[in-house]
C-alpha cells in the first residue's frame, strides 16, 4: 500500500520540469522584453487646431518639436491654446497617451510564476526524501 509520501514524489517531480520546462523560457523572454522597452516621459503639451481637426504640440527631450492629431474621442473637450501634461515614448515620440503608460509584461509574470512553482517543487522533492 503507498503511502502519501509514495504519491506525493511523482507529482512534486512532474510539477518541478512543468514548472521549469516553459517557466524559464518565459523568463527569459520577458527580461528581454523589459530591457528593449524604451523609458516614457512627460512633458507639457499645446493644444491646436488646424482645418477643423485638434491635435498636439510639444517639445521633445533632444528640442526636436512635435506635434501629433487626434482622435475625435480625445479632442471632445480640449480647447486650442490650453496645456496637457503629454506622455510620450522617448524612443517613438509618436505613441503617446494623456495618462502614464501601464507597463504590464505578461510574460515575465508568467515566467516568474511557474519559475517559482518549479524551485518549490525542486525543494519540495529533497524535503520528500528525507521521510
Amino acid at each position: 500500500m503507498a503511502g502519501p509520501v509514495d504519491v506525493l514524489g511523482p507529482i512534486l517531480e512532474m510539477m518541478t520540469w512543468v514548472g521549469f520546462i516553459p517557466g524559464v523560457p518565459l523568463l527569459v523572454w520577458g527580461l528581454v522584453i523589459q530591457r528593449r522597452r524604451c523609458v516614457w516621459t512627460a512633458t507639457t503639451g499645446e493644444v491646436y487646431t488646424a482645418g477643423g481637426f485638434t491635435g498636439f504640440r510639444w517639445t521633445d527631450q533632444e528640442n526636436v518639436p512635435r506635434q501629433t492629431l487626434v482622435d475625435a474621442e480625445v479632442a471632445k473637450g480640449l480647447v486650442a491654446g490650453n496645456e496637457v501634461k503629454l506622455h510620450y515614448d522617448i524612443c517613438h515620440p509618436s505613441r503617446w497617451g494623456l495618462r502614464p503608460p501601464k507597463h504590464d509584461n505578461i510574460v515575465l509574470i508568467l515566467g516568474w510564476i511557474l519559475t517559482s512553482v518549479g524551485i518549490l517543487c525542486t525543494v519540495g522533492g529533497f524535503v520528500l526524501l528525507l521521510f
